[in-house]
């Protein structure tokens, strides 16, 4: 009989020619299981997706209360769906009184093109600015402002009128001017490899922004949601963006996104034309229940109080190690950066063997991510850094 395996390699179209390709049968909480039944210990989340763990029981509960109503009716925005509303109306919740209309998509990357369609509209400007090393998608909009030339050139022409500045370089801002519709940013830079925002540069960039009119876009797919210690990472940094866009953690596990402004920023995409943006299962119902029990989770109890301590066990546990060149981090969305791509690529091979599930970042394959669900416990960070320093160890014996 054929394999899921042999199936899979089949008929399944692969972004990759060496995908990891564990075949996963069930998962709980911080653990997968594969087909023979070992656990896995996922340290990546999905790419911080699976925030308050995998099948969390109050978003099955939603998942499960809202599949006895109903699922899809209608397009987008043409009928009122109380999952919507009430995710809606508690994201303003918890959001600056600038960021109170939420326009619900699919995807991180359909947030990413949202966001530069509703700067473009609202200010009549056709310059967008991003950054060098960033990663915002893989769609034509979004890859457009993808500050990496490798994954994009094959499908070239992509959007005109974009600059790339340096991240961090503050210099650089004075390439924005009152010819710029938006600036978009990871306010943390993820596939970069976790870089952080130094010497104020943020609050720089905002200062640039108001004073040439231009629309502050932050792209927080990867760091929102309670990742980096706060619900959204902008509250470190004591700036706010005019448009947020946000995906992964925000659906308990289930495909939500969202691009997040002002009424007045928002209005300008349903005039001159309607329809600026129009999607048919953006704000599916069953999962903005998700979100909205995803949110609940994060908001009501302690487990964003617990993420910086948490990341702290994990940089103090690894950070001595020999194989280690440097650990960067911010709560728990950590690069473990190594000698060289070679040594990462060995690793991840002992973490899948030992039972741990890591993975590379695009722009820094030379470090590998650990983001956990949130949800991990402090005695759970404590047997898997045993774990990760135990392959690191065998790496070093097979090498003498």
């Amino acid at each position: 009989m054929i394999s899921q395996r042999e199936l899979f390699f089949q008929h399944l179209a692969l972004p990759s020619r060496k995908p990891l390709a564990l075949e996963i049968v069930s998962a709980e909480g911080i653990y997968m299981y594969d087909a023979d039944g070992k656990r896995y210990t996922d340290l990546v989340s999905g790419v911080s997706v699976s925030n308050i763990g995998h099948r969390h029981p109050l978003v099955l509960k939603a998942i499960n209360d809202q599949l006895d109503k109903y699922m899809h009716l209608m397009v987008y925005g043409k009928f009122i769906q109380t999952p919507q509303v009430q995710f809606a109306k508690k994201l303003a919740d918890h959001l600056p009184e600038s960021l109170n209309s939420t326009y619900f998509v699919n995807s991180g990357s359909e947030a990413v093109e949202g966001s530069l369609k509703l700067a473009k509209r609202f200010t009549g400007r056709s310059e967008i600015i991003a950054f060098k090393d960033a990663y915002h998608g893989a769609t034509h909009g979004a890859l457009s402002v993808m500050g990496e030339e490798r994954l994009k050139q094959a499908f070239r022409p992509l959007l005109p009128n974009i600059r790339f500045l340096e991240f961090n370089n503050k210099k650089d801002l004075d390439a924005i001017t009152s010819k710029t519709a938006c600036v978009i940013v990871e306010p943390i830079q993820a596939e970069a490899g976790i870089i952080l925002p130094q010497d104020d540069f943020l609050k720089e960039l905002r200062k640039k922004c108001n004073l040439t009119g231009t629309l502050l876009i932050f792209d927080e797919i990867q760091m929102a949601f309670g990742r980096t210690g706060k619900l959204f990472c902008f509250e470190h940094y004591d700036v706010v963006p005019d448009i947020l866009a946000l995906a992964k953690g925000m659906g308990g596990g289930m495909p939500v996104g969202a691009f997040i402004s002002s009424r007045e920023i928002m209005h300008s995409i349903s005039k001159n034309p309607e329809l600026g943006h129009i999607t048919t299962f953006g704000g599916h119902p069953v999962c903005c229940a998700a979100g909205l029990a995803n949110l609940n989770v994060l908001t009501e109890g302690s487990l964003i109080e617990q993420v910086h301590t948490k990341g702290e066990i994990f940089h103090k546990a690894l950070s001595n190690h020999s194989l280690i060149k440097e650990i960067r981090f911010k709560g728990m969305m950590i690069a473990v950066e190594l000698e060289n791509e070679d040594v990462a690529n060995k690793l991840v091979q002992l973490f899948v063997k030992n039972g741990i599930v890591v993975d590379q970042f695009l722009f820094r394959p030379q470090a590998f991510r650990i983001a956990p669900p949130l949800v991990i416990t402090e005695e759970e960070i404590a047997e898997t850094c045993d774990l990760i320093l135990k392959c690191f160890n065998e790496l070093l014996l097979a090498e003498t």
